[in-house]
């Protein structure tokens, strides 16, 4: 379908690809993989012709219809969400207005030979306008738009009053109505929660034939959709038959082979070089050292790849909080809406929270997770009830506005130092070295730091500090799956307590150890993991 064959790519002085190779064929399902900076949004552009390449060719079937959703969503304006998703299938809307007019021009005299090149091009249209599945078009967006979470009753409201990542879900719908040959989705679903994201699976299992290509930061989505991993790193492209985690153990396998190889060869040269310099005096081993260099200089040198470092960081044990961490009791929370009325988000909430739970808050988007964490981290009042620290409760909490309120002039090692004073450079270096801040990295300003860079260094704060009660609000969001693994990996050995909102299964997965759900403003508590959560909402025992 589409074909990449020998391309090579060069942005100023790095080179990001040469001579790679690798099709996009009918079908199949594509994780895009890689170092961030290594050139993936590049290979999408490269795909849509929004950049050329250096070198080597690209060739793709004829009438191939590519859908491309990237995070720039571009300016929306003057449609509603429906009018907006149903534009961005505008080829399909043009032929749908074409057979209309051929439909009319056949109900008009006109000579047997024009009336026969009028039924030939309308059977073309016909043909393509089924292939764009223009048919059901109206309904396909309508579908699309409720299951990212966009109901009926907001199908009519204008595009402008949708906030940003509302406005990610119409961009995605849009896409995903167009129902192309080739598919490229750039993170979908950094902007979904988890019954969207679950939607989204379904739907690309089962209404979506095309071919797909994407990148994810979510390792379940990632796992559940693709069966192909295509690594863009190290100035190549690599292919792998398999899913995300069949491609990080291919990876290991593959690497030791490697070391085991650049060994061998290590060691062959050195006994080469050494026999070169022993006898390249002696005319009478002049024919055999000549020989010698000339195999040296035939020889593919084998390269290590440049590896990154992951620095593991043992955090200070956190001061021991009281067996009760927090106590709730007929906790209630309500918004003053703009006329006066009050908004319920939650009510009747009791129970305890106890030293050491890692604790999962779950609901539909809007139940009110973000709420309950502010509550409880003593950012917002509740409106009835109460809820109560324990003895010696030290809190650190993490949401999407602590990135807000970093001070841009620092750099990332300054703001790290500001949280740990009394830490000597070293400890300071290796705590922002375990959240990937490595070399220079360190000194580059708050300013210029990407949204995942801002959430790493928050985190690294955060952990920095004598804490032993976490409240983290989508700690996960922005960041990538090898970030979401250190962060993982530091919870898990953190021995204080935590509670938070994500939309990670993998990460709720694999740390919490109780489940939280907030239903129409009431909370159930699941006595059990993330699995034994899912087993209970889906009446399994």
């Amino acid at each position: 379908m589409i074909h990449l064959s020998n391309i090579s790519k060069q942005h100023g002085s790095q080179a990001l690809f040469r001579e790679a190779s690798f099709q996009i064929l009918p079908g199949t399902r594509s994780g895009l993989v890689g170092p961030n900076g290594a050139g993936k949004t590049t290979i999408f552009r490269i795909i849509t012709g929004e950049e050329e390449v250096d070198g080597g060719e690209i060739t793709s079937a004829k009438r191939t219809t590519i859908g491309y959703f990237s995070q720039d969503v571009g300016d929306m304006a003057g449609r509603t969400a429906l009018e907006e998703v149903m534009a961005g299938s505008g080829e399909t809307m043009r032929l749908a207005g074409e057979l209309q007019e051929m439909e009319a021009a056949m109900c008009e005299p006109q000579s047997d030979d024009e009336m026969a090149a009028l039924l030939s091009r309308y059977g073309e249209a016909v043909e393509e306008f089924e292939h764009r599945g223009g048919y059901d078009l109206d309904s396909r967006a309508q579908t699309v738009l409720t299951g990212l979470g966009i109901g009926p009753d907001r199908f009519h409201h204008p595009v402008e009053s949708f906030s940003g990542g509302w406005k990610m879900r119409i961009a995605l719908a849009r896409i995903l109505t167009l129902k192309p040959d080739v598919l490229l989705l750039d993170e979908p679903t950094n902007h979904l929660d988890v019954e969207s994201i679950i939607w989204l699976e379904e739907w690309l299992a089962g209404e979506f034939d095309g071919a797909l290509l994407m990148t994810s930061h979510d390792r379940a989505f990632m796992n559940r959709i693709v069966n192909r991993i295509i690594e863009v790193a190290n100035r190549t492209v690599t292919t792998y038959g398999g899913d995300y985690d069949f491609y990080e153990r291919e990876c290991a396998v593959r690497r030791e082979q490697l070391l085991a190889s650049h060994k061998r060869q290590q060691e062959m040269l050195a006994k080469e070089e050494e026999f070169i310099a022993r006898f390249a005096a002696r005319a009478s081993h002049a024919a055999q050292v000549q020989s010698r260099v000339k195999k040296l200089e035939k020889i593919e040198r084998i390269e290590i790849p440049a590896e990154e470092r992951v620095v593991r960081f043992e955090f200070n044990e956190p001061p021991r909080s009281g067996d009760d961490v927090v106590v709730m009791d007929g906790l209630a929370k309500s918004w003053q809406l703009p006329d006066g009325r009050e908004h319920p988000v939650f009510s009747g909430i009791s129970g305890i929270i106890r030293r050491q739970n890692k604790i999962a808050v779950v609901g539909v988007n809007g139940a009110g997770k973000s709420t309950f964490l502010k509550v409880l981290a003593g950012q917002t009042g509740p409106s009835s009830g109460t809820v109560a620290l324990g003895a010696n409760v030290e809190m650190g909490y993490f949401s999407q506005h602590a990135m807000e309120v970093l001070d841009p002039r620092r750099t990332v090692f300054e703001t790290v130092q500001e949280a740990m004073p009394l830490a000597n450079i070293g400890v300071i270096r290796n705590l922002l070295g375990a959240f990937l801040f490595q070399g220079d990295a360190v000194d580059k300003r708050i300013e210029n730091l990407s949204g995942g860079e801002k959430s790493r260094v928050v985190l690294a704060t955060l952990l920095a500090r004598p804490v032993n009660f976490l409240v983290l609000d989508e700690p996960t969001n922005h960041l990538d799956i090898k970030s979401r693994e250190i962060l993982l990996d530091a919870l898990r050995n953190f021995s204080g307590t935590v509670v938070l909102v994500s939309h990670d299964r993998h990460f709720l997965r694999s740390l919490v150890d109780r489940v939280f759900e907030i239903d129409h403003g009431e909370m159930r508590i699941y006595e059990g993991n993330y699995e034994y959560y899912l087993g209970k909402v889906n009446g399994e025992g």
